[in-house]
């Protein structure tokens, strides 16, 4: 299943994308894709709907509503730092040992094809493709990997856009290059678990004025999606509807010699295989 969201900023309603391409309008038969939906078993009852063919007389979306984040706003955002071997290379920093956990603020989740705010001040706002992770359960101490993967709700495309210079020369915080306001696009659509065989088999990319930036693969993760749910429960409870972005390939705009930025008029473009396509305009905030 491919659950969407749709409409004006703060009026937001669920729906689905089905086999037809069409988007359908599903607020009358549920409230949002939120945390209740998830722990309540609504991915189960949607599932039956879709089944029985129910949602094919669901209203239409208009064409021209906006594209919302495919979840509502969640009660965390958590990423995991430098989780691909050949982006740490190109950072210079060293494998990790664990995954590096950092939060990034919860209403920095906007459309996927909402403009990024390139913030007041900023000389070094950069892009970061990755693949998230929405929780459908809670968790906290699992037991295994395996079990870590009935815990997830599905995936979708997560542009951690970042500010370098308040990340790593403001006092080394990174939460705080990290939260800007739309620093999270997030979207077109959740996929649910079941329609992706392995999310460690992934091509993704991104490009900047069309220009090719970021190409690579979940593959290349040095630790995996399940390993990530299981490690993270350890230390915090995960609540449904929570995201962990799992950390991105190389090719960031710090990375480049020499370094290369956002700027207001830019466009950003992003694509993970069978997660769908974002694009976003810079503007200044």
């Amino acid at each position: 299943m491919r659950l969407i969201r749709f409409g004006p900023p703060g009026s937001e309603k669920p729906g689905v994308l089905l086999a037809d391409g069409k988007r359908r309008d599903l607020s009358e038969v549920f409230r949002d894709w939120d945390a209740k939906f998830f722990e309540n078993a609504g991915l189960q009852e949607l599932s039956e709907l879709l089944r029985t063919g129910s949602l094919t007389n669901m209203p239409l979306v208009p064409d021209a509503a906006r594209w919302a984040s495919p979840v509502a706003r969640p009660g965390k955002v958590i990423c995991i730092g430098l989780n691909y071997f050949d982006h740490a290379k190109e950072t210079g920093m060293p494998i990790p040992a664990e995954p590096i956990i950092f939060g990034k603020a919860a209403n920095t989740v906007v459309g996927p094809y909402d403009e990024i705010l390139i913030p007041r001040g900023s000389k070094k706002t950069d892009w970061e493709v990755e693949l998230a992770v929405v929780i459908g359960r809670t968790a906290r101490y699992l037991g295994s990997e395996i079990e870590a993967f009935t815990r997830i709700a599905g995936y979708c495309i997560s542009h951690d856009v970042s500010e370098r210079e308040f990340q790593l020369e403001r006092g080394g915080q990174w939460t705080k290059g990290k939260s800007c306001d739309h620093f999270n696009p997030l979207g077109p659509w959740l996929v649910t678990q079941d329609e992706i065989a392995s999310p460690s088999a992934l091509r993704m990319s991104l490009r900047v004025n069309g220009n090719l930036r970021q190409q690579g693969s979940t593959s290349t993760m040095i630790f995996g999606v399940g390993h990530l749910v299981h490690y993270v429960s350890q230390f915090m409870t995960l609540e449904a509807g929570d995201l962990i972005s799992t950390g991105t390939p190389p090719g960031v705009g710090m990375g480049r010699k020499p370094p290369e930025y956002l700027r207001a008029g830019d466009i950003v473009e992003l694509e993970i295989e069978g997660l769908g396509h974002q694009k976003q305009r810079c503007i200044q905030a």
